[in-house]
């Protein structure tokens, strides 16, 4: 168990209060709204203190000075800043993890770490991690979730099977015949929102969600398999300008055709002077005339990513019915996730869920370097290091098909030396591989986390 202080109440820090608390670590959540404390207190078990999250005072009343960790995830990036520069000099907290949006700051990342910096472990920046997510989405048309790990060398990608894929209503093991030259692994697959554990006789029906994972350049030639593939998107809207929409719109102006609406006049003047192709509007994403004017017909994919969630479903759905092909909508009141996905609304994004895997790679025990939080919590993938020898460790030298993982736990892929490896049965692990786990409940990680620890006869 952890002693962890979280700063701030915001939809982020209350996902991460909830998630962490569940884990049974101790939790204080620090803020200067009493009606947000009362209401996380009165869902989740935890502690709240009252007051201004940078202040030492409020930090020594919260627990800083045994507290292992302090996550600093308030709106204000200055105070987030201070707060982990003020627990670091009082109280040389162990690690300190710091939100920042604005991207004056994130240029200087680098600089910024370090105990000459303002003394953090860890920069999370729920807008990179979102709009990164989203980039990711429009690569590979179809996909419902696409996770890199070690370094981008493998993909985890959830899709939704269709008739006309050629594995649908077969057995999984007929893949290797399928497709003879490359090699894959089924990690997951949920029916009618049930987990299934894959096995080789296991049939895939249509409206299946299958999660698998494969070497990034054999992504494509998998999903062929489970559906026929979406064309690529040419013609993309994206419905709101702030952090989120900019940093979308940089990353994929160059390859794709791409318009911003925003509201704000002086955003849309600084959204001009940082984009170089995207074209800029003035204007309401939920006004009809204006989505029919910027032809919504014909574009392939509507992005809704503004800071109102009801803002962004009612524009989606607006944009779906004139026509548009395909919708994402971010989402950040949970409530609201699973009423909408996979209605009009093709694919709803929470920024929580995809900020908090972040978060867990710090709080998770071994050498855990990747967590993602998948099906909204429930179940989750991660890498992990190994380390060790035969007698120090419960995995190193032995098959994956000895190793006692728990029920519903795979092992889908190893990274060896810059080789991706997917896992079989007769697999050996060894020191320094990086293990890829799919976890379809995540209350496995416990265990997961024993088997990748080392005994103390190791050191």
């Amino acid at each position: 168990m952890k002693k962890i202080i979280i700063l701030g109440a915001n939809p982020v820090a209350s996902a991460l209060a909830e998630t962490l608390a569940n884990e049974k670590n101790d939790i204080t959540v620090v803020d200067t709204d009493s009606e947000k404390l009362q209401e996380l207190k009165d869902r989740i078990d935890i502690g709240t203190i009252i007051g201004q999250p940078s202040h030492p005072d409020v930090l020594e009343k919260a627990g800083g000075e045994d507290a292992d960790m302090i996550i600093a995830v308030t709106d204000s990036d200055e105070i987030n800043m201070v707060a982990c520069r003020v627990a670091y000099s009082m109280f040389q907290t162990q690690e300190k993890i710091c939100c920042i949006r604005s991207s004056s700051y994130l240029g200087s990342e680098e600089k910024l770490r370090g105990k000459h910096g303002i003394a953090v472990d860890d920069i999370v920046s729920p807008e990179v991690i979102v709009s990164d997510y989203i980039s990711h989405l429009i690569d590979l048309p179809g996909s419902l979730q696409v996770l890199d790990f070690a370094k981008g060398k493998v993909q985890l990608v959830a899709v939704k099977a269709f008739y006309g894929g050629p594995l649908v209503g077969q057995e999984i093991r007929m893949l290797r015949q399928h497709m003879p030259k490359i090699d894959t692994r089924v990690a997951a697959i949920f029916r009618k929102d049930r987990p299934i554990i894959p096995e080789g006789l296991t049939v895939i029906e249509a409206e299946d969600e299958v999660f698998f994972i494969a070497a990034r350049e054999n992504i494509r030639a998998c999903m062929r398999e489970l559906r026929r593939l979406d064309k690529p998107y040419k013609r993309l809207i994206i419905a709101g300008g702030g952090n989120i929409g900019l940093r979308l719109a940089q990353t994929i102006e160059q390859r794709y055709k791409v318009k911003i609406i925003e509201s704000d006049a002086k955003r849309c003047a600084y959204l001009s002077e940082h984009l170089d192709k995207a074209m800029v509007l003035h204007g309401e994403a939920s006004h009809p005339e204006l989505l029919l004017e910027e032809n919504i017909e014909d574009t392939d994919l509507f992005v809704a990513v503004s800071n109102d969630d009801e803002d962004n479903i009612m524009s989606s759905l607006l944009a779906k019915r004139l026509g548009a092909k395909k919708v994402m909508t971010v989402i950040n009141n949970a409530a609201y996730v699973d009423l909408v996905q996979g209605g009009d609304i093709d694919i709803a994004i929470s920024p929580q869920q995809a900020t908090i895997g972040r978060v867990l790679t710090h709080v998770r025990r071994g050498d855990v370097v990747n967590v993602h939080s998948l099906r909204r919590g429930a179940a989750e993938a991660m890498e992990a290091i190994v380390h060790g020898d035969q007698i120090s460790s419960k995995v190193v030298g032995r098959a994956i098909r000895d190793i006692s993982l728990p029920e519903g736990t795979t092992i889908g892929a190893i990274v060896r030396n810059d080789e991706v490896l997917i896992a079989h049965d007769n697999t050996v692990i060894e020191s320094g591989d990086h293990v890829i786990l799919f976890l379809v409940d995540r209350k496995s990680f416990k265990e997961v986390e024993r088997l990748f620890q080392v005994g103390l006869s190791f050191f």
